[in-house]
């Protein structure tokens, strides 16, 4: 029987589309609510733009858990180092950001894989506890689950994205599509959802499938990512909690005349 920690990457393998929600507010609390909430496969946890610190992803992870979902970590730029410690504690992936280089994906696979392919450290206490598993079943299969999005963010990664594909231990890309957006104009526009970005996608998407692995992506509303999924993406965020938060609120206070 299979523990959540493993479902992110079962369900991706047999070809599910994974929406999952995107949570800033540093309160694992709000992780676990969320991870509740019907017709979401995952919950990822952002270190990198929002103040969720260690400690909050570190209690978030069994709380998503309890709730029967995976639980993905975004690290800080280049603190590979720090997907170790996630995976340790339960996390079932970690998402990179700019991963623009093969090197950059060399590195971050030496921290979040186990030899032979990558350099992990031995000690994922946390992780045993989530998925009852022993230290040698744990070891034998912990690189087929904890999975790897290398995000792609840059004009330089989208060049270099079936080299960084190719590198083994990278099980898939994420699209970060406002970033992308102002590389791809040279820093002249902020438009996630410009023709440019669209093009992109669709390229990644087709290099990701060429490649045999997984295309991920922030869509930020309903709307965008049902058109994700059309252009080939299985692991798709539909939106933050902020961005819930405020929904919510203008919704409510509309309804109330």
């Amino acid at each position: 029987m299979s523990s959540s920690v493993q479902q992110l990457a079962l369900d991706l393998r047999a070809g599910k589309t994974v929406f999952t929600h995107w949570c800033g507010i540093p309160s694992p609390l709000v992780a676990g609510m969320l991870a509740r909430e019907p017709g979401f496969g995952s919950v990822v946890l952002d270190m990198q733009h929002n103040p969720v610190d260690f400690a909050t992803a570190l209690h978030g992870i069994p709380m998503v858990a309890g709730a029967g979902k995976p639980c993905v970590v975004r690290i800080p730029v280049g603190e590979f180092q720090t997907a170790s410690r996630l995976l340790d504690a339960g996390a079932s992936g970690i998402i990179a950001p700019m991963i623009n280089t093969v090197e950059d994906a060399r590195r971050f696979v030496e921290f979040a894989k186990f030899p032979p392919v990558g350099g992990r450290s031995w000690g994922p206490v946390g992780a045993m506890a989530l998925t009852g598993m022993s230290g040698p079943d744990y070891f034998r299969a912990a690189n087929d689950f904890s999975l790897t999005f290398a995000m792609i963010e840059t004009r330089e990664a989208l060049d270099a994205v079936d080299d960084i594909l190719a590198v083994e231990g990278i099980d898939g890309i994420f699209i970060g599509p406002s970033d992308l957006s102002i590389g791809l104009t040279g820093g002249r526009s902020l438009d996630p959802l410009s023709a440019e970005v669209n093009a992109a996608l669709d390229h990644a998407a087709a290099r990701a499938r060429a490649a045999g692995k997984f295309a991920g992506s922030f869509a930020g509303s309903g709307e965008r990512a049902a058109d994700n999924v059309k252009r080939g993406y299985q692991f798709v965020t539909i939106g933050s909690d902020m961005a819930y938060l405020k929904a919510g609120v203008t919704a409510m206070r509309k309804a109330a005349g």
